[in-house]
C-alpha cells in the first residue's frame, strides 16, 4: 500500500513540473547580459530579444531598458511601466516567474545572432 502512495505521489509532482529556483541578481546578468533570448510569454505571445550589456533592450522594432534590481530582473519599455521578474535559469533555458507562476519561457542565445536592433 505505501508503495502505491509514493509512486502516486511521486506521478503528481512531476506532472506538477520543478520548483522554482529563482537566480540571483549576479546569475541574471551573467546568463543574460550580452546575449539574446526567444521563447514566449503566455499574455504576449513569442518573443526574441537582444539583452545590450548596457541595459539596452532591443527586438526586432522595438527597444526598451533591463536591469536587475537584487534578484529580479526589471524591465521598462516606451509608454510601458516597468515590470520586474524572477528568473529561473537552467543552463540555456529561462522561466519568467512573477507572483510565484511561470509565465513564460525562453532560451538563451549567445549574442545577438539576428542583428536585433541593428539598422539593415
Amino acid at each position: 500500500m505505501k508503495a502505491r502512495v509514493l509512486v502516486a505521489c511521486a506521478f503528481v509532482l512531476a506532472a506538477a513540473g520543478p520548483a522554482f529556483a529563482a537566480a540571483t541578481g549576479q546569475e541574471i546578468r551573467a546568463a543574460i547580459a550580452g546575449n539574446t533570448i526567444q521563447g514566449n510569454m503566455d499574455a504576449s505571445g513569442p518573443y526574441a530579444e537582444f539583452y545590450d550589456a548596457s541595459g539596452a533592450i532591443k527586438g526586432k522594432d522595438y527597444v526598451g531598458q533591463w536591469n536587475v534590481e537584487g534578484d529580479l530582473m526589471c524591465f521598462v519599455y516606451p509608454n510601458t511601466p516597468k515590470q520586474c521578474w524572477n528568473v529561473d535559469i537552467n543552463g540555456d533555458h529561462v522561466r519568467w516567474i512573477k507572483n510565484g507562476a511561470s509565465q513564460g519561457t525562453g532560451t538563451i542565445i549567445r549574442g545577438n545572432p539576428s542583428g536585433l536592433g541593428q539598422v539593415p
